[in-house]
């Protein structure tokens, strides 16, 4: 008897696992989908491997600043500052780069440095001061977009130095040059091996944590589902990755993003701060009474998001080559929409970092798609605020039918 209940224990039937992950499951699906629409619609476009480079150059910052905002909405609050944030420290790297004539090396630290303050001014009065965070990150809004207006005068500052730009438009070299690039296919074995050694790691870290769940007696996904999603995960990476070796490889904002993701999944699924940030946005009040400083995990988790906004205005900046009293406008809304169409709730305490990345690149193909097909902007904003308007509708509909 006791056998069968840990076979019923660590592995639930696929009905039951299927509804209880319907969210997870049908996002990957959604996205699948998606590319393979567009990619049919566009006649192949979408799958080119400068048009991949593109939709990885065009959604890097929204990814990075999916991760910061997820932190956020977890915690049961908003951030509509991003945008400025953006903005203000494209603006300030251009006035140290190109007016004061620093070193990247020393102006990239130092904005980000920076934007962490920016959050920390927000921060404060949302965790100290008891301020709806909606309120705070609206005033911060407008304050920031007036500062970077005073920063830059209202004009342009550009063009940056080749050591700024790399952080956006560069790639990561062949370090293997098994062949002449001008003669093969492939042009960059290394990004190729890289992500083939990915996409194994991958499959040997999920059966890991399949032994380590079985031997402690935790639910296990039915060995179906790992199987079926790993080969689409192995499938898609590895075709992806092919596409980018055989043009020009990794670009550097990949890596930057991916070492990101890594971390953020991390701290969110292995550390005690990440658990305190779900406990806290599911009941703040119970999470206080159990010990957690929630007033000290809210700011952090304002100021994490304006270090990640100055990372990713950079990253613009740099691949704009110029920074702009309008660059970032908008934003924030892409990327609040990326983090409820992977999944967060809009009451806290719900989302996985994965569901955010998703979520974020399903606008990203979205609107490379629709773009590609000649869409005007005026139907891809309306085609957009729908599949967010679904998003929020099905997670509504799954907690009450729950």
């Amino acid at each position: 008897m006791s056998t069968d209940t840990a076979t019923k224990t660590t592995q639930p039937s696929v009905g039951d696992y299927l509804r209880r992950n319907i969210r997870e499951y049908g996002l990957l699906v959604a996205l699948v989908v998606i590319m393979i629409f567009f990619q049919v619609i566009t006649q192949g476009v979408l799958f080119r491997p400068v048009n991949i480079t593109n939709l990885v150059l065009q959604n890097s910052f929204i990814v990075i600043m999916a991760l910061g905002m997820l932190l956020i909405i977890v915690a049961g609050h908003i951030d509509l500052s991003v945008g400025s944030i953006v903005a203000f420290i494209g603006a300030i790297s251009a006035i140290m780069l190109v007016k004061w004539g620093m070193p990247a090396i020393i102006v990239v630290p130092l904005c980000i440095f920076v934007g962490a303050l920016m959050g920390a001014a927000q921060g404060y009065w949302v965790a100290y001061q008891k301020i709806p965070s909606f309120i705070v990150t609206l005033a911060g809004m407008l304050v920031f977009r007036g500062m970077t207006y005073v920063v830059l005068g209202g004009r342009p500052v550009g063009p940056f130095p080749k050591d700024f730009q790399i952080l956006s438009t560069g790639f990561v070299p062949d370090f293997l040059s098994l062949t002449d690039p001008a003669t093969s296919l492939i042009k960059n074995y290394f990004a190729l091996l890289v992500v083939i050694l990915l996409v194994g790691y991958a499959i040997y870290a999920g059966l890991r944590e399949r032994r380590m769940n079985a031997l402690h007696e935790t639910e296990n996904e039915p060995f179906a589902f790992f199987a079926v999603q790993m080969a689409i995960i192995s499938a898609v990476a590895i075709f992806l990755g092919f596409q980018l070796s055989t043009y020009r490889g990794l670009p550097n904002v990949l890596v930057v993003m991916g070492l990101l993701i890594a971390l953020y999944t991390f701290v969110t699924t292995r550390t005690t701060i990440g658990r305190r940030i779900y406990a806290m946005g599911g009941n703040e009040k119970a999470a206080k009474l159990s010990g957690i400083n929630t007033e000290r995990l809210t700011f952090y988790t304002f100021v994490n998001m304006g270090a990640l906004a100055a990372l990713a205005g950079m990253i613009i900046a740099a691949r704009l080559n110029s920074a702009t009293p309008k660059a970032g406008v908008g934003f924030e809304l892409d990327v609040i929409a990326a983090c409820f169409i992977g999944g967060a709730s809009a009451s806290g305490g719900v989302g996985k970092i994965t569901g955010a990345v998703i979520g974020a690149f399903i606008m990203g193909v979205m609107n490379n798609g629709m773009s590609i097909m000649g869409i005007g902007i005026d139907y891809q904003q309306l085609i957009k605020g729908l599949v967010l308007l679904a998003a929020v509708f099905f997670d509504v509909y799954n907690k009450n039918k729950g």
